[in-house]
């Protein structure tokens, strides 16, 4: 996940000040010369950083002092919020209103521009709107291709004239096409290069000219550090950017071109790739980013995800069996079916407060999940809804049948039991107005 060593660094430097009573302008410098490092580390733009770390400075030792939170929660919160501004402030929606609206996908060569315009057809078409996606990159034969497959997948149509036709009069035709065909958005791929050139720039302030792009954005591999934010700030002067798409924001990334774009360029992140599935695009919330760099977790998000995957009905009929003990395993399968459309279990962690800052060099095994479905799958219906009945030999059976050992069954049956054991406990708990051990509340009591 990006921002993983920026991250480590900053809670390490938030740490050594949790114990004093309250904090000496050495103190804080000696934060500061920390977040600095950290900063650079992770490829931020030198002259970035100096204006953050300036303006961090002097909140941290000014009067800005709540008494609500100790000194280094103060330091934690002023950094916090000028991670926010940093990053843009507030979200940055895109402009809709015209109709239809164009949308004008630029960058350089292998940033991810063709798979990202169809992530962003398939976000329109989630929002409820009808998009057309155009492919006009005709340089890259496998570009056609791609968007093709993309918008087949996705059902969302897709204009294509091959490679012979000019990517100006493509554009031309598609917008009339979506006119004519009641289209509200239309997502246009276009050309790119492995650098700016001259050239490229012609054919895309020719496709400005013609199309009047409501949006044009600039998808950007995240991994290219400081790198990106000049070619950002090239493309911005020429085209008059609207927004950035940062990709790969889920690789082995330090996270520079995240906290250095908009302060660079005044272009504002729109979005944020986090992995290779067509789903993994998410509008950037520069607040939520902030709380997940400093290790707070991303509550919002993770409500969001869940609730696009999970059905409310179900979850109701679900929470009903919990309480009555009637969880099967075939309910629990449909659960870590929902948990992995999700995403990568690491990230969904990493979302909770106090949990991502933990998890540190800890990694998921997903293989692990996947023989545990494995598991639940060679059983027979009866079997998941009775395991009592699973008696030697249909362990045996199970596990020739999963690739695993009746020893892998075993325990899993065994940890089903508790499990099942366990929420029976929460539920009488529950049932003592809202109480569980010592008077400890439960944050989701059941009605």
């Amino acid at each position: 996940m990006a921002f993983e060593t920026l991250t480590s660094r900053l809670s390490e430097a938030f740490r050594r000040l949790r114990g004093k009573g309250r904090l000496t302008e050495a103190d804080v410098d000696q934060a500061m010369r920390e977040v600095r490092l950290a900063l650079l580390e992770a490829d931020v733009n030198v002259k970035v950083v100096k204006d953050f770390i300036a303006r961090v400075r002097e909140r941290a030792v000014g009067v800005e002092i709540l008494k609500t939170l100790n000194p280094a929660q103060q330091v934690i919160k002023v950094v916090h919020d000028e991670l926010v501004e940093l990053m843009g402030g507030q979200t940055a929606e895109l402009d809709l209103r015209a109709r239809p609206a164009v949308i004008l996908m630029v960058g350089l060569q292998g940033a991810g521009k063709t798979t990202t315009a169809g992530k962003l057809a398939r976000w329109l078409k989630a929002q409820g709107k009808s998009p057309l996606l155009v492919a006009a990159d005709v340089y890259r034969p496998a570009a056609v291709t791609q968007l093709e497959v993309l918008g087949r997948s996705i059902e969302v149509p897709v204009l294509s004239r091959g490679t012979e036709a000019h990517p100006v009069e493509i554009a031309r035709e598609a917008l009339e096409a979506a006119k004519r065909e009641g289209h509200d958005v239309v997502v246009i791929d276009t050309a790119g290069r492995l650098h700016v050139d001259e050239a490229l720039m012609e054919e895309l302030a020719a496709m400005k000219e013609a199309v009047r792009p409501q949006e044009i954005l600039l998808v950007v591999d995240a991994m290219t550090g400081q790198e990106a934010v000049g070619v950002a700030e090239r493309f911005h002067a020429r085209l008059g950017l609207t927004g950035v798409v940062l990709t790969k924001l889920d690789g082995d990334t330090r996270g520079g071109a995240a906290l250095s774009v908009k302060a660079a360029t005044g272009c504002p992140i729109k979005f944020a790739a986090t992995g290779e599935k067509l789903e993994a695009l998410e509008p950037f919330h520069p607040d939520r980013m902030a709380s997940r760099i400093l290790g707070m977790g991303d509550v919002l998000s993770l409500i969001e995800k869940a609730q696009a995957q999970v059905d409310a009905e179900r979850a109701k009929e679900l929470e009903r069996k919990m309480r009555k003990a009637e969880f099967t395993l075939s309910d629990f399968l449909e659960q870590l079916a929902q948990i992995q459309k999700m995403g990568p279990l690491e990230e969904i962690l990493k979302m909770i407060p106090g949990v991502g800052h933990k998890l540190g060099a800890i990694r998921i095994d997903e293989r692990q999940i996947a023989r545990v479905e494995a598991i639940i799958r060679s059983m027979t219906p009866e079997e998941r809804e009775r395991p009592e009945i699973i008696n030697f030999s249909r362990r045996k059976r199970i596990a020739a049948g999963s690739g695993t050992t009746v020893t892998d069954v075993n325990r899993l049956l065994k940890q089903f039991e508790e499990m099942k054991k366990m929420m029976k406990q929460m539920t009488k708990m529950a049932g003592k107005k809202g109480k569980g051990p010592r008077g400890m509340k439960f944050p989701f009591p059941f009605p």
